[in-house]
């Protein structure tokens, strides 16, 4: 039997808007203003997204779930993970580790990570061992710095016997 390994990389970015909610791996964290985007810019969601499907060949998020598509206006981004992981299961694939970062200079994100990652591993169907999630900020350098958005990037390790 041959085992297949693969690695996928995701990352996403949204400016913050105002009269919006700030979600992140779907918990809604108390801030002045949201994220700005065609569903409910979840950037850490989309980010771990791209990574999934990239780590199968499958294109990206906009592919899959473009925001010319009148569907996903507002949509919950866990909508798009568990689609996901849906075409990963249908290709035979599972899920090995998620390692995330957000990257925001405010709010900050330590005090959600644990339900973060709660949320996370229910969706991905792992344990909560296998998904990690860290915030760092960029040392007010940049779009970030300045307090203009949030990014988010997500490493995925997936596995498939064949």
């Amino acid at each position: 039997m041959k085992i297949d390994i693969r690695v996928g990389q995701g990352y996403d970015v949204h400016p913050f808007a105002d009269h919006r909610k700030l979600i992140l791996a779907g918990v809604e964290i108390p801030y002045e203003r949201g994220l700005a985007g065609h569903s409910d810019a979840d950037v850490l969601y989309h980010a771990l997204c791209d990574a999934l499907l990239g780590a199968v060949g499958q294109g990206d998020i906009g592919q899959h779930f473009p925001d010319t598509d009148a569907q996903y206006k507002n949509a919950d981004s866990a909508l798009f993970v568990a689609q996901t992981v849906k075409l990963l299961k249908t290709l035979g694939w599972e899920i090995g580790n998620i390692d995330c970062t957000i990257m925001a200079q405010e709010p900050k994100i330590a005090p959600y990570v644990p339900h973060m990652k709660k949320n996370m591993a229910a969706l991905l169907l792992v344990s909560e061992q296998d998904v990690n999630i860290k915030a760092t900020t960029t040392e007010r350098l940049g779009f970030i710095g300045r307090k203009e958005g949030i990014a988010a990037e997500a490493v995925a390790l997936v596995i498939r016997n064949r």
